[in-house]
């Protein structure tokens, strides 16, 4: 090789060295910049960053793990992990180290207590995995941490609270049963298994109208309209007809349920036992109100009873009684009494109407059955679906309805006006008169068939003039509603104004007093109602009475003076030939102030 040829190999290399150069450096600059990066994103995150030898020993580490500790960075380059935990914590941490060591498998979500600079306590979670150096040997270890001491002081502070509400949940005598949007059973107390025969275990997961098996089921009525209607439903009374427990009365209330956003998810089902408390009832007899039915007059206690008993039975009852004495009242408290109380109650006034619209009203009708049917109508049986039908003024209606409804009674279907296909129907019949059936069964005016179909329990209401005692409690009722509707303060009735109710004989009954009340507000306008301010009817009514009752004084007096001088004042005989008592007769003496003409003054 001749000397050009070496030099031009010499600058051949020069130049290659010169790119090996500038590519070293172009290296070192980006693994400076890459470790500049790298610094500034384990600067920047919210976790804890540290790097220790294999004895622990601290050799990097972030801001985030100096807040943590409470150690300044140069305090904590060099420390010991064992130097901020007590000695039982260090052998757990180096435990978990040890493992990451041994099986070369990251230790992830390991938790345990520091203490920081300041002395307080803090639970840190750390994730642990190996450092190899160059060579590929295990150098050390690497570690993220996060403070969770808030979390874990709330997660126990919430079992705390969850052990609370599990404690009571287990110790409420009522039944407690949480149901989701499909009527799954999503919890249950143990009461629900003494009150309803339900182990928790056993429905927990299942729908709850698959496992109600030993009682009628009323309760679900009171749940599925809880759900639809995404409201509470307060204290439904319900007879259970348990298989075992066949007497059991509860009361069910159904609260929607809802989670920490309002979002509705369920129901919550409070079920109480009220067995005991309805038989304490039954005993003391002493209840001043009924449903709307207001008395405490034993007469209104037999009626109370009677309809206590006939509210969660599926038979038919008659109503009877004078004009305005409650029968619709009645009626109503036997409806929202019993099982069908969320179901619709629909009342059809059968005297109100003529035959034909009267069957076109109760059975409905399709289109171009009679002149003006443009459109298929529903009749009210088929609106009562599932709930009950009152038939008021049921007395009046003509034979072909008699003959029609006998039938719904004993087959449970009917035809529509204009059709012939027979439609089943589920509605209870309550059906009121103020007339006297079985002399309209008498006189042929009233089907006997029917009327004993109808006549399957007889619910009579007594007239007003025969529990005159309830006349307080009912003066106390209608002046209550009145003051709300007329925005009074009336304090109710004077003495003279109560007595002359309660001589009066109210052949209107209830209703008849309820208006006298309304009259009476509209003319006072003071505390007290008192004669002035009642029906002239009434006034006059008891008028007629004292002068009556005055006469009857003097007639009396006279009588007893005659047979007084023809027996020379002889008390005894006076007596006898009165047919009274001596006592009897020294007391009318004394009342009417006799005395014989010569011992007058």
């Amino acid at each position: 090789m001749n000397k050009e040829q070496r030099s031009n190999e010499l600058n051949r290399n020069l130049d290659v060295s010169k790119l090996e150069f500038n590519d070293r450096k172009k290296a070192e600059a980006a693994l400076r910049e890459s470790e500049e990066r790298h610094l500034t994103v384990l600067e920047g995150i919210e976790e804890g960053y540290i790097e220790v030898d294999l004895r622990g020993t601290t050799v990097f580490c972030n801001d985030s793990f100096c807040r943590i500790t409470g150690y300044p960075k140069e305090e904590l380059i060099g420390l010991n992990y064992r130097e901020y935990m007590d000695e039982a914590m260090a052998k757990v941490v180096f435990a978990a180290y040890n493992e990451a060591y041994r099986t070369r498998v990251p230790n992830k979500g390991f938790n345990y207590e520091i203490i920081r600079k300041n002395g307080d306590r803090r639970i840190i979670e750390n994730s642990i995995s190996l450092v190899k150096n160059p060579e590929g040997r295990r150098s050390g270890f690497r570690s993220v941490v996060r403070d969770i001491t808030d979390r874990i002081r709330n997660e126990e502070e919430l079992e705390k609270h969850r052990s609370r509400l599990r404690a009571i949940f287990r110790s409420v005598r009522d039944a407690i049963i949480t149901v989701d949007t499909e009527m799954v059973v999503v919890e249950a107390n143990k009461a629900a298994e003494n009150i309803c025969g339900l182990a928790p275990e056993k429905i927990t997961g299942k729908v709850f109208t698959d496992c109600s098996t030993q009682c009628n089921k009323n309760c679900h009525e009171v749940i599925k309209e809880a759900l639809r209607s995404k409201n509470t439903i307060r204290e439904y009374q319900i007879e259970c007809r348990h298989n075992h427990r066949p007497q059991q009365r509860v009361i069910v209330t159904s609260s929607p349920l809802l989670n920490p956003d309002d979002k509705f998810m369920g129901s919550v089902v409070v079920i109480r036992d009220i067995t005991k408390l309805s038989y304490l009832e039954r005993e003391l007899r002493e209840r001043h109100q009924f449903q709307k039915l207001i008395g405490k007059s034993s007469k209104m206690q037999d009626i109370y009873g009677l309809l206590n008993d006939l509210a969660g039975l599926e038979t038919t009852v008659l109503i009877t009684g004078e004009s305005g004495t409650g029968k619709s009242l009645a009626a109503k408290a036997l409806h929202y009494s019993g099982s069908r109380a969320l179901k619709p109650l629909v009342t059809v006034n059968c005297s109100a109407l003529s035959e034909n619209l009267l069957e076109s009203e109760l059975f409905g009708h399709v289109k171009g059955a009679f002149t003006g049917a443009i459109n298929d109508t529903q009749g009210r049986f088929q609106t009562a679906q599932g709930g009950t039908i009152l038939l008021d003024e049921i007395g009046d209606i003509s034979p072909r309805i008699q003959l029609k409804l006998l039938r719904v009674l004993e087959e449970r279907e009917f035809e529509r006006v204009g059709e012939s296909i027979s439609i089943k129907v589920d509605a209870r019949v309550i059906a009121c008169t103020n007339r006297d059936l079985k002399e309209k069964v008498r006189l042929g005016e009233f089907r006997e068939d029917l009327y004993y179909r109808l006549k399957v329990v007889e619910v009579t209401l007594p007239p007003l003039r025969k529990r005159l005692e309830d006349i307080p409690l009912l003066v106390e009722h209608f002046c209550n509603a009145f003051n709300v509707s007329f925005q009074k303060k009336i304090q109710g009735l004077s003495d003279e104004v109560l007595g002359v109710f309660m001589n009066y004989r109210w052949p209107g009954n209830v209703r008849e007093l309820g208006h006298s009340i309304e009259h009476a507000f509209v003319l006072c306008h003071g505390p007290i109602i008192s004669l002035n301010h009642i029906p002239a009817e009434i006034r006059e009514f008891s008028g007629i009475k004292k002068s009556i009752s005055k006469n009857r004084s003097v007639e009396g007096s006279e009588k007893i003076r005659t047979v007084l001088d023809k027996t020379d004042w002889n008390k005894a005989k006076a007596a006898r030939i009165l047919g009274i008592d001596r006592s009897t007769l020294y007391r009318k003496i004394h009342r009417y102030g006799l005395s014989r003409p010569a011992e007058k003054v």
